[in-house]
């Protein structure tokens, strides 16, 4: 073998590069490509990918719909799950061979005001994974090991991906809802954060609303133990919310990213109850200020989860009581995936297999 042919042999090119998913442009078709395989620097860890959910941040991410946007060329993807392949220097808390996930929380400052007090997923030097660091729609992730999610025994790699975004998202937003068990709390859209946070919420002992337009979702919402399920197009869902519960829920979630949504979910909300947003549709809150003042309704924004959150949120799941609906598919079907999730034609969540490669 001639040294040039050694160089360029099969093996070592496997050494060098990776399969990824990768933004090129802004609203184009993500480009499927070889990569730089990372190396890990001082405090760093690689995560050779094993699975990585697909969420509507990533399309988001891809079509730079924000304010604050991603710098292409960059690999999307924050619901990336994987073994610890690599280790940099100083590196203590995690080893070689750990499962653990890479969050869209990717790393915060840890001294701020925010950090020092859990709130660590607004702090203003945070960094977020697939968005403003590389992502998991890859073979191998660049991590800070101290903001990656650690898997429990027993709970799988495509089990626990969507987990980590949508799984922690919904079980945060309960939490602000501040809705105590034995009372009632809305889920508004029961797809892919919704039938989720049905799930959280029972395991807290919440009584469950669930609304949504599709009466095979609210079916479903049904079957993962809702108390009441309301289809927003049949009548007035405000209405039929406050008869069900008697004055309206104590808390309301609202996961679907309509505006429509929002301006029913503050509706459905209980005097002195409170509405969390965490679905991000486009465009300005419908707020209805007299009845929010009136009946001293409280209006909040939930942003992920810290890393407590995390643990909880994965916690259930181990335990069986939380199971997320997945769709496998392999990376080279992202962009029809992408399409998919545009038009709506997406029941749960979908799982990117790494295990071929």
């Amino acid at each position: 073998m001639t040294l040039l042919s050694k160089f360029f042999s099969k093996d070592s090119i496997m050494t060098r590069k990776m399969h990824a998913a990768v933004v090129e442009q802004f609203g184009k078709p993500l480009v499927l490509k070889e990569w730089d395989i990372p190396t890990p620097g001082p405090g760093q860890i690689v995560v050779k990918t094993e699975a990585c959910g697909v969420c509507h941040t990533d399309l988001h991410a891809a079509n730079g719909d924000w304010p604050l946007k991603p710098s292409p060329p960059f690999i999307p993807g924050h619901e990336g799950i994987g073994l610890v392949s690599a280790i940099g220097a100083g590196v203590t808390i995690v080893k070689e061979g750990d499962r653990v996930g890479v969050p869209w929380l990717y790393s915060a400052c840890g001294h701020c005001e925010y950090c020092l007090t859990a709130w660590e997923t607004v702090c203003p030097s945070a960094q977020f994974g697939g968005y403003t660091k590389n992502g998991g729609f890859a073979d191998y992730i660049l991590a800070d090991p101290n903001y990656v999610a650690h898997i429990p025994a027993g709970l799988g790699a495509k089990e626990a991906a969507p987990l980590i975004c949508a799984g922690i998202t919904t079980y945060k937003g309960i939490k602000v809802t501040e809705a105590k068990a034995g009372e009632w709390i809305v889920i508004s859209g029961a797809g892919g954060l919704g039938h989720l946070a049905i799930q959280y919420a029972k395991v807290m002992g919440l009584q469950v609303c669930a609304v949504d337009i599709d009466d095979g979702k609210l079916a479903h919402a049904t079957r993962l133990g809702a108390d009441l399920v309301v289809n927003a197009m049949h009548g007035d869902p405000a209405e039929a919310v406050k008869k069900g519960t008697d004055g309206g829920a104590h808390g309301v979630l609202i996961t679907a990213p309509s505006l429509g949504a929002f301006k029913q979910g503050v509706a459905m909300t209980r005097k002195r109850g409170t509405c969390v947003l965490v679905g991000l549709p486009p465009g300005d809150f419908p707020v209805p200020l007299f009845d929010v003042v009136a009946n001293c309704i409280t209006i909040r924004g939930s942003f992920v989860g810290n890393r407590e959150d995390m643990a909880e949120a994965l916690s259930f799941a181990a335990q069986g009581k939380v199971k997320a609906d997945i769709e496998m598919q392999p990376l080279s079907a992202i962009n029809s995936v992408f399409e998919r999730l545009e038009h709506g034609d997406v029941a749960a969540r979908v799982v990117l297999d790494f295990s071929a490669h």
